[in-house]
């Protein structure tokens, strides 16, 4: 996996979930991988964007292109 940026995470999110829609799952949904945190707590927190995105990822089930 190629190390990811805050701005190519939120990038990876709104092509994933639209940009209607990412800003607020991101500060809604709790991913227990990332220590029961949303995202943007998890990036609040330091915890590397290549992390967040894979729990991102794996939550959502997303195809093999967006990993």
């Amino acid at each position: 996996m190629v190390p990811v940026r805050h701005t190519e995470f939120w990038a990876r999110l709104d092509e994933a979930l639209g940009k209607e829609s990412a800003g607020s799952w991101a500060e809604l949904f709790v991913l227990p991988e990332l220590g029961s945190r949303t995202t943007s707590q998890a990036l609040e927190a330091g915890i590397a964007p290549k992390q967040v995105w894979a729990a991102v990822w794996n939550a959502l089930e997303l195809p093999e292109r967006y990993r």
